[in-house]
């Protein structure tokens, strides 16, 4: 069975992040939330079984994304 694997647009000090779940750094960095939330997408849909995750910038959860493929 695949693990799925979670993508976390979050706030970051130079702007939006989008940053694997567990992962050690952000795999890019944007200055708004739009860029880094289809940056996010775009991973996600070339990638098995996996989710893009959208946080306010109070890190609470906005909206999520489900892709299978």
């Amino acid at each position: 069975m695949t693990q799925s694997k979670r993508y976390h647009v979050t706030p970051h000090d130079k702007g939006w992040q989008v940053k694997g779940e567990k992962a050690q750094r952000a795999n890019s960095l944007h200055s708004t939330k739009e860029e880094a939330v289809v940056f996010a997408k775009k991973l996600a849909r070339n990638t098995n079984s996996s989710q893009v995750i959208i946080h306010r910038k109070d890190g609470t959860i906005q909206n999520e994304f489900k892709y299978d493929q």
